[in-house]
């Protein structure tokens, strides 16, 4: 798989690399992206692809079911460096469709730090399954998958309000945060918060 992976580093070079030498050149020297991004780790979700953004736009922030962990030094860091140095203007937390960390919040395991991670989610399942009845078909299942990740969104949205570089940042206007889901079905991104 590495050799696979420095072969297609030497096809970036020759077509992207080479093709865009300026830009990559400007990037070198610095970056400044406009948004930090907020995204799960599954290898199906790639935002700069599902964007189309290129180089040097998106700071990203990737980790499994796409957490706002509270009071977690890594996190902390990374939002510190885009609200502080970077100056972005927007921040996006983004779930997606077929979320294994969403379905694991479902699942015993002998995992040992992935049950610990999910409990920053946990309350989305609760809260689902507090307002919907029990699923009954695969599309009733589906759509109680949907409302978690969603919600999901909208609780690590939530956690991030109460770092107080955020708190800050959104009552002096510099930032507007955003919640987007990504359909793996039909590539769509939709705002939904």
């Amino acid at each position: 798989m590495i050799d696979h992976l420095l072969v297609g580093n030497m096809k970036f070079q020759e077509s992207d690399f080479d093709g865009n030498i300026e830009l990559f050149k400007k990037l070198a020297l610095g970056q400044s992206p406009g948004v930090l991004w907020i995204g799960c780790s599954d290898s199906r979700v790639l935002p700069e692809r599902i964007t189309s953004s290129g180089p040097g736009e998106i700071f990203v922030q990737r980790n499994i079911g796409n957490i706002v962990p509270i009071h977690d030094w890594n996190f902390a860091t990374v939002l510190e460096y885009a609200l502080v140095h970077l100056k972005v203007n927007d921040i996006v937390v983004c779930g997606h469709s077929d979320c294994g960390a969403m379905k694991a919040l479902d699942k015993e395991t002998k995992d040992v730090y992935i049950p610990l991670w999910l409990n920053n989610a946990r309350e989305a399942r609760t809260l689902v399954d507090s307002r919907i009845v029990s699923p009954k078909t695969p599309e009733d299942l589906k759509e109680r998958s949907r409302q978690i990740e969603t919600e999901n969104i909208r609780i690590q949205i939530d956690h991030l309000k109460t770092y107080p570089l955020v708190k800050s940042a959104l009552a002096e206007g510099r930032v507007e945060v955003h919640g987007l889901y990504y359909d793996l079905s039909t590539g769509k991104l939709s705002k939904v918060y």
